[in-house]
């Protein structure tokens, strides 16, 4: 059991460590990697089953025509037969052979970048010749310098590349090369056309989720991006069309029970005062502000068109109302902070927050700053009594009124984190809460860049 949890382990970290983490790198290791392995396998088989044996052949060859040169000059080591073997050997085999009366051989010798080359001269020179020799293939660029120990001196053979190996080995690596690059080349462009369809069906329904314009935004790409393209802007229109009919209901129904209200309104305001009609006219206030709540809830500000607007300007006129319930309101942001958003639904949420902390406690610190990975934040400090943190996500549930003192106003229908929270994360972003370093409670609003 535990080699197979070892490889569980292990295959999780090659996917998250090692392979790449977006479509178009995955896309491209596919179609790259696939290649690249064919054109190794392609040039170990040509160099393993002809480039080796080829040179093979030919080093052997070369190795034998330098035996021969031995023998006859050991045969007869006199000025004119060498003479004579240098000339047959320059005719018949193109090879240069020069005496060099006594030297000795070289104690060092370079080694080929390409170490196949030497290991196949060594083998043919040891394999033909019983007397020391020394040769070198990289000083000069066309010929290979062989010299062989003979009685006297060295003799010295000058042979033709193209007679010790096969010299198209490295033509053969560069076209592979060559293959592969512009093979690259042409999936990397494939393949970044069909992801920036992909991203830019991203971008669009990120834009529609936080009430972005994306009218131009056109299907594109391949066949089923173009499908799954088709069936967003279908349910764009859908969703749409929906928030339309929605908000048309409630725009007749606050008409419908506001009428009836404002009768009863006015036929209190004609009534004789007394402590019955004042009571009757606190009912139908807190009526009225609850049927405002829970409109605002069900409608939300969908349809209202994203600006960007200077946070502190916002944040100052929300603090201004909190002000007036009796709360020392302090506002913190840069002048020059901005986002985009919707300006009265963010206003709306901010209202909810800072009322919510002024009613509950007397200091209320309100302060606004960018974060480092992009979009800014909002906090909303109080000094009340906070929530406990097993009842925090509780108090974004509609119409949840939490037990403590923190939610016993008799106005509250529950509702009011809840539509921060709805603003919020309709514009992609989110509010969470935490304790205050105030004593009380912190409301934190993360909005995208």
């Amino acid at each position: 059991m535990r080699p197979r949890l070892a490889w569980i382990y292990f295959t999780r970290w090659i996917k998250r460590r090692v392979l790449p983490s977006s479509l178009f790198g995955r896309s491209l290791l596919i179609i790259v990697l696939p290649v690249a392995l064919m054109q190794i396998a392609v040039t170990y088989v040509f160099f393993d089953a002809h480039w080796q044996t080829v040179t093979s052949r030919l080093s052997q060859g070369l190795a034998g025509d330098i035996a021969w040169a031995v023998e006859s000059y050991r045969d007869d080591p006199g000025p004119a037969a060498f003479a004579k073997l240098s000339s047959r050997a320059e005719e018949s085999m193109g090879l240069s052979v020069a005496l060099q009366p006594g030297r000795s051989l070289p104690t060092n010798r370079r080694s080929s970048l390409f170490a196949p080359i030497d290991r196949s001269i060594q083998k043919a020179l040891s394999d033909r010749l019983d007397d020391p020799f020394w040769f070198d293939t990289t000083r000069y660029p066309a010929y290979v310098d062989i010299r062989v120990k003979v009685e006297g001196g060295v003799l010295r053979i000058l042979a033709p590349r193209d007679r010790a190996f096969a010299t198209n080995g490295h033509i053969f690596v560069l076209w592979m090369t060559l293959a592969t690059v512009l093979l690259t080349a042409v999936a990397i462009a494939f393949i970044r056309n069909q992801v920036r369809a992909i991203e830019r069906l991203a971008v669009a329904a990120d834009a529609f989720g936080r009430g972005a314009d994306a009218e131009t935004f056109k299907p594109s790409g391949a066949r089923e991006v173009r499908q799954a393209a088709a069936a967003f802007l279908a349910m764009r229109s859908r969703i749409q069309r929906y928030i339309e009919q929605r908000t048309a209901l409630l725009a007749s129904v606050s008409h419908d029970l506001r009428t009836p209200l404002t009768r009863l309104k006015l036929e209190l305001a004609l009534a004789e005062p007394s402590k019955r009609t004042a009571g009757m006219k606190r009912d139908l206030a807190e009526m009225e502000h609850m049927i405002d709540e829970y409109l605002a809830f069900a409608r939300g500000e969908g349809g209202e068109a994203v600006e960007v607007v200077a946070l502190r300007g916002m944040m100052e006129e929300v603090g201004e109302g909190a002000a007036r319930v009796g709360a020392q309101v302090s506002i913190a942001a840069d002048p020059a902070l901005t986002a985009s958003v919707r300006p009265l639904a963010l206003k709306r949420a901010l209202a909810n927050l800072v009322m919510n902390a002024a009613l509950h406690g007397d200091r209320v610190e309100v302060s606004a700053h960018a974060r480092p990975q992009g979009g800014v934040e909002i906090l909303v400090d109080d000094d009340g009594p906070g929530i406990p943190e097993a009842q925090r996500e509780d108090a974004f549930k509609a119409f949840n009124r939490l037990d403590d003192a923190r939610n016993q106003n008799e106005k509250g229908v529950g509702l009011g984190l809840a539509i921060a929270r709805d603003v919020a994360r309709g514009h992609g972003g989110d509010i969470t809460l935490d304790r205050s370093p105030l004593g009380g409670l912190r409301a934190v609003v993360r909005l995208p860049g």
